[in-house]
């Protein structure tokens, strides 16, 4: 506590040491033991003191000012004196007052008006306000007017040091590589103090480690951080931390002090070759495993971390390089040991592989550790596996002549059990593969033969494929393809290549090529084909045509003499004989039909028919196509217009599909009743009355002539509707014009003197419940049950 008291008393003094030394000669200051004096002179007093006076005393003026200091943070019972005001206006007798305003005026900063004493009534704070600026005025007491004019001055806050250093940015991280050379710098740090930097050592700040030796070291000044020891190790220890302290005062004993935290992580470098786990490894395979399957894993480890740690696998050495192979698995840093061939288990049981790890990324600062890569033995177990049969090609290749006669052997398969057992083969073709059954197979020892005859014209090859089976074991098989060529034989004979037609004009000239003719043959001999063309011996003399073999295997067709006639004849025919030249030899005749045409001048064919000397000179045969096209154009629209005549005048009779029995037939217009005759055409609903012959039937045209009936004779008007009903139908079921199903009659008549009336719902006026429906039964049989059932529902109704 003393020395605390003796620091602030320091940092209280010493500036104004500092500005006594400094103060200028017009400036009175009080004694130390006193407050400041601020003294003021009037000029007039000034011109009246005499020479002498000027010469021994200082010059004044009227207001001399300077700046006040005040202590930051006091807090003692009474009021801070800060300084005082004073003139020299005044003598005394208490009729000049002082007025103070400004920056605090009256809340901070309070005066006595009579002796001009400036105190402090509240706990200041440098760090919030540093100087407040305010204005003195000297006025009388009595009038209040203004004795001089008012001036300002200033009132500073001494600052002290009651604010402790603080790191803004803390808690830090940082990293650095290890294996770093001494003095490798780390960071920086920086703190702050809120404390006057300009005023004594309040703010002055110097740095160093409370934690974190010997590891680290930092500069006082500066507060960079270093590595204070050589080649830190990761793997050792990976993370540090380091406390670090900022003390204002310049690091002297009862300055403040504030500290942070540094968490320095080391960051890896290669500084670590790959290691196997263990040096020998042993794995175990069934000899049918599939290739491409991963057998085991071997593994180095690394002591380092990310790419550092990468390592790629190779196989150097061993007797299986060729069978295996070792990729690298990127994510678990291991190697994947893989089948590259089949295996076989009666050829080798085991395998020994020298596999090497080596990292991907070297570091050449740490080449010198030696080499960053390791190695180990793999020694592989081949078990014994049931295998399937093993063909002795992985294919075949057959021949046999198209002739070759049936189950004659064309070639065979063999096939054996890899396995020490050795199991029985079973051979069969899948006859997927030959659908039409064209060859056999002999399931034990493999021979192929011939089913069914071959034509090579229709299939030069065949494709099948063998199934070969352990009798032990049904599940074990082995397919393998069969491809069967089919060999020519010279079994077709040759022919014209196409059907041709020569033109002959009449005004040819002998030795003139008619036509140039080539022949084919469905064979297909090694050498090519190589035709021989003659004439029928006895057309050898023709006296028409002569024949020419040509060098590209064709034959051409000339004309001996000139002058021929297509009215004399038309059409010759050639027969030719081609032979090829196979063994043995075969050959077929083919004739060519020779048209003789009349031809223009340039040798253009016009017309070929003898019919074309009687068309008129000038006419085409162009001009004769468009005619017969018109002609015909013309035929097919009269042919069309009578047709649609025909049908519209075709009879009503009621088709199949037309069918109307027992179909209801709703008009929604009530119509004007049996006097309405505009409505629709009510000719064969006429009153019986008025029937004096027979009105033959619309939906029907008779094709017998039908003997109109007598006429009714006027019936009276109690005529029975149910003898009128049956009458007509007997007449509709005898007429033989009449279809031979019912079809619906319609009366709009309903007969004069009918008991029942009109049966219209429009004219009644009674309801359902007001009528009786016995007379109904009156009508006769067919409406005796209608009555019935209406008499039935009124009874049910009434109970």
């Amino acid at each position: 506590m003393p020395e605390r008291l003796a620091e602030m008393l320091l940092d209280l003094w010493t500036p104004l040491i500092i500005l006594w030394i400094t103060l200028p000669p017009c400036i009175y200051s009080a004694p130390m033991n006193q407050s400041p004096v601020l003294m003021s002179g009037s000029p007039l007093e000034l011109n009246r003191l005499s020479e002498e006076q000027r010469i021994l005393n200082r010059s004044k003026r009227g207001w001399v000012w300077n700046q006040m200091f005040v202590l930051e943070e006091f807090s003692g019972p009474e009021p801070i004196l800060v300084g005082r005001l004073h003139t020299d206006l005044d003598p005394g007798s208490k009729k000049i007052k002082y007025i103070l305003s400004g920056d605090g005026a009256g809340t901070i900063f309070q005066i006595n008006d009579v002796t001009g004493d400036i105190h402090a009534i509240k706990r200041l704070d440098r760090e919030e306000k540093a100087e407040y600026t305010l204005t003195a005025q000297a006025v009388d007491w009595e009038t209040n007017k203004p004795l001089e004019p008012p001036s300002e001055f200033i009132i500073k806050v001494q600052d002290i040091n009651d604010n402790a250093p603080e790191f803004l940015n803390g808690p830090y991280h940082a990293t650095v590589p290890e294996m770093s050379i001494l003095g490798t710098s780390v960071t920086n740090v920086t703190a702050t103090d809120a404390d006057d930097p300009v005023y004594g050592n309040s703010a002055k700040l110097v740095y160093s480690i409370l934690e974190g030796q010997p590891y680290f070291s930092i500069e006082p000044e500066t507060a960079i951080i270093k590595t204070a020891l050589p080649n830190m190790d990761r793997e050792a220890k990976e993370e540090y931390l380091v406390v670090i302290q900022a003390k204002d005062m310049g690091g002297h004993s009862g300055g403040l002090s504030g500290t942070t935290t540094l968490t320095v992580t080391l960051t890896d470098v290669n500084d670590n070759p790959p290691k196997f786990a263990q040096s020998l490894y042993h794995f175990s395979v069934p000899e049918d495993v599939v290739l491409g399957t991963a057998i085991g894993r071997v593994k180095a480890n690394d002591q380092d971390i990310g790419e550092n740690a990468q390592s790629s696998y190779d196989i150097i050495d061993g007797d299986g390089t060729a069978l295996f192979e070792i990729t690298s698995d990127a994510q678990a840093q291991d190697g994947i040991i893989r089948l590259r061939k089949p295996l076989d288990f009666e050829t080798k049981k085991s395998y020994t592989l020298k596999v090497e790890a080596a990292n991907v990324h070297i570091d050449p600062r740490f080449s010198g550790r030696g080499p960053f890569k390791d190695t180990a033995t793999v020694k592989i177990v081949v078990e014994d596996a049931d295998e399937p049969p093993v063909f002795s090609s992985p294919t075949y290749l057959l021949e046999v002549h198209e002739n070759a006669a049936l189950n004659s052997v064309i070639g065979q398969v063999t096939a054996r059990d890899p396995d020490i057992t050795s199991s029985p083969i079973r051979f069969s073709i899948d006859r997927h593969t030959d659908l039409e059954r064209q060859f056999n197979i002999n399931a034990d020892d493999g021979k192929i033969t011939l089913a069914t005859p071959l034509d090579r014209e229709l299939s030069v090859w065949h494709n099948i494929t063998i199934i070969a089976t352990e009798i032990r074991n049904h599940s074990q098989i082995s397919r393998v393809p069969v491809a069967i060529k089919v060999l020519d034989v010279n079994d077709n004979a040759p022919e014209f290549a196409s059907e041709y037609e020569a033109f002959l004009c009449e005004n040819g000239k002998p030795g003139q090529v008619i036509q140039t003719v080539s022949a084919m043959d469905k064979d297909d001999p090694k050498n090519g084909h190589y035709f021989l063309y003659s004439l029928l011996p006895e057309m050898v003399n023709n006296p028409n045509f002569t024949i020419k073999k040509n060098e590209d295997n064709s034959l051409s067709i000339l004309a001996k003499h000139n002058g021929f006639n297509r009215q004399k004849q038309e059409v010759y025919l050639l027969p030719i004989i081609i032979s090829d030249s196979g063994n043995p030899p075969l050959s077929s005749t083919s004739t060519l039909t020779i048209r003789v045409c009349g031809c223009s001048s340039e040798g253009v064919v016009q017309s070929c028919n003898v019919e074309a000397y009687v068309l008129p000179i000038g006419l085409s045969m162009g001009a004769l196509i468009a005619i017969l096209a018109c002609i015909i154009l013309l035929l097919v629209i009269v042919v069309l217009f009578v047709t649609l005549r025909r049908h519209k005048n075709e009879p009503l009779i009621i088709k199949d599909d037309e069918d109307v029995r027992e179909n209801i037939i709703r008009y929604d217009d009530e119509g004007g009743g049996e006097e309405d005759t505009e409505a629709f055409d009510i000719a064969t609903l006429q009153n019986p009355d008025g029937i004096n012959g027979f009105l033959p039937r619309k939906d029907i045209k008779p094709d017998l002539q039908f003997m109109p009936r007598q006429g009714l004779a006027p019936v009276p008007n109690g005529v029975d509707v149910d003898e009128f009903i049956n009458v007509r139908l007997h007449e509709a079921d005898n007429d033989p014009t009449a279809p031979p199903y019912d079809s619906i009659q319609i009366y709009g008549y309903e007969g004069r003197g009918s008991v029942a009336g009109s049966l219209s719902s429009l004219e009644s006026t009674t309801s359902d419940s007001d009528q009786n429906f016995d007379y109904l039964s009156d009508w006769g049989p067919r409406f005796k049950r209608l009555g019935e059932l209406y008499s039935v529902g009124e009874s049910d109704k009434e109970t």
